[in-house]
């Protein structure tokens, strides 16, 4: 059984930034250096006007053109952020198709900045709630690249955009608490696994600390939740690793889960069974 413990206050709720790296296969030539700011963009949005900002792309010593896409996003079971061209399932969230870049390609010298400027332009009928898209900027063989044989490695920046309609309250819950094994050749592992829900249409970013605790009550190993989205109206998982080893018998999953305006706190008791003995 899953017990659980609310608290309650008042807190701002932060957005997240992601990069993404891509290694391709146009054989190393000089390494690429870009970086590219912000990598976030999170902004209040009215209903039938547009936002416009500019990120900034600054290129090393290597010349390099750059190409701009427009990208769904979403986050997997593994918690790992998937950026796509076209996301179905996400298209009541998606704010993709709002989106607009100029310019969508550009050649960049060597140590050189060029700002990018996009464009948010949110539908009359846009209903309350965050929603959540994305820029990405691979870079492309140059066009004496692209005639030569030269290779190098490909990279791919993310911008995430996170358009807010409306004043939406954060709706989450600490879903569920277990114990999974895990293959590790010989040696048997464990890992936690936190499964967050939000039943609202507001991203939240959880934070908070994870307890095992044995039999007599001691603290076999904590765990830090790291601060990642539960995008709106579904069940995120969050695995945490386990480093000890851990004896059969009874421990209790202790969670104590930050969700902005709401700390949430919950326990249940788990078994560790002995493992399966080889076969002789």
């Amino acid at each position: 059984m899953l017990h659980y413990s609310h608290l309650f206050r008042q807190r701002a709720v932060d957005g997240f930034a992601l990069i993404a790296a891509l290694l391709c296969a146009w054989p190393l030539g000089a390494q690429i250096d870009l970086a590219l700011a912000p990598m976030r963009v999170e902004f209040p949005a009215t209903p039938g006007r547009a936002f416009s900002g500019t990120v900034v792309l600054t290129n090393g010593a290597v010349k390099t053109r750059i190409r701009a896409e427009l990208l769904d996003l979403y986050i997997d079971e593994t918690t790992t952020p998937q950026f796509v061209a076209n996301a179905p399932a996400e298209a009541k969230y998606s704010c993709r198709s709002w989106l607009s870049v100029n310019p969508m390609e550009v050649e960049m010298d060597g140590r050189t900045q060029v700002p990018v400027r996009f464009t948010v332009r949110v539908p009359a009928s846009a209903s309350d709630g965050s929603f959540h898209c994305a820029i990405g900027f691979r870079s492309l063989p140059t066009d004496t690249e692209a005639e030569g044989t030269m290779m190098r490695t490909a990279v791919r920046m993310i911008e995430t955009i996170y358009p807010i309609v409306g004043k939406v309250p954060v709706s989450g819950a600490i879903k569920e608490l277990k114990l999974e094994q895990v293959s590790g050749g010989d040696a048997v592992l464990w890992r936690a696994v936190v499964i967050m829900e939000n039943t609202g249409l507001m991203f939240y970013r959880p934070t908070g600390d994870l307890e095992l605790v044995d039999a007599d009550g001691k603290v076999v190993e904590s765990q830090k939740l790291a601060p990642f989205p539960v995008l709106p109206e579904r069940q995120q998982r969050f695995v945490l690793p386990l480093k000890s080893a851990l004896t059969p018998g009874p421990y209790t999953l202790r969670a104590r889960i930050d969700m902005g305006a709401e700390i949430q706190e919950a326990s249940v008791a788990v078994t560790v069974d002995s493992p399966p003995q080889p076969v002789k």
